[in-house]
């Protein structure tokens, strides 16, 4: 499923070169000013910038709620400013689900204490957030709102499945493997919903 994914990024990729090329009138964003990579920026600097405990359960869930708040910000920057009506009833969910996990995550952290250490799952972790910079950077993005959205959700929800399957992996706490065990699967179902909407409207 995630390699499936990420040859679809490509692939889309391409072929938004390939209709650039073309002189089709798609104009390629500044990714500096672009609103939507804006929000992935700021979300991968608070990241990388959090202090590391290398306990898996600690790391996991900050690190989660810190990327939850990413997808949130985008899905609220849809709903403002996007076009198409599935696209924000995507994004509503998004923010709905998102909190919700984001306070279930909240709760955990406050009764966790710093007990075991893993460094293996701190490198896979930061890893994994490496990649979704280089991905997201690797986008042609055109300051459509909706395609910016569709676009980049995809590798934002990419790299939640990355992380959430890392803790399954390696970690132990009951719950946090139970919201891991979600987060693989109601993402990738979005990943595959806004692939179908890029590949409709070939933006």
């Amino acid at each position: 499923m995630q390699t499936r994914t990420l040859l679809f990024i490509f692939v889309t990729a391409s072929f938004l070169s390939a209709a650039c090329n073309k002189n089709d009138g798609i104009k390629i964003a500044n990714h500096d000013s672009n609103k939507m990579m804006t929000i992935m920026h700021a979300m991968m600097s608070q990241m990388e910038a959090m202090t590391k405990s290398n306990d898996p359960e600690v790391d996991f869930a900050k690190m989660m709620t810190m990327h939850h708040q990413g997808a949130i910000n985008m899905a609220n920057l849809e709903l403002q400013a996007g076009k198409n009506d599935s696209l924000k009833r995507t994004a509503q969910k998004i923010i709905t689900e998102q909190q919700a996990e984001i306070q279930q995550f909240n709760t955990i952290i406050s009764g966790l204490t710093v007990d075991n250490t893993d460094a293996s799952f701190s490198a896979e972790q930061s890893e994994n957030m490496m990649k979704m910079g280089k991905v997201s950077d690797a986008q042609l993005i055109t300051d459509d709102i909706d395609n910016d959205f569709a676009t980049l959700m995809i590798v934002h929800h990419q790299a939640a499945i990355d992380n959430a399957s890392a803790y399954l992996h390696h970690g132990n706490h009951t719950q946090l493997k139970m919201m891991a065990n979600n987060i693989v699967m109601s993402q990738n179902k979005e990943i595959e919903e806004l692939a179908v909407w890029l590949k409709t409207y070939k933006r």
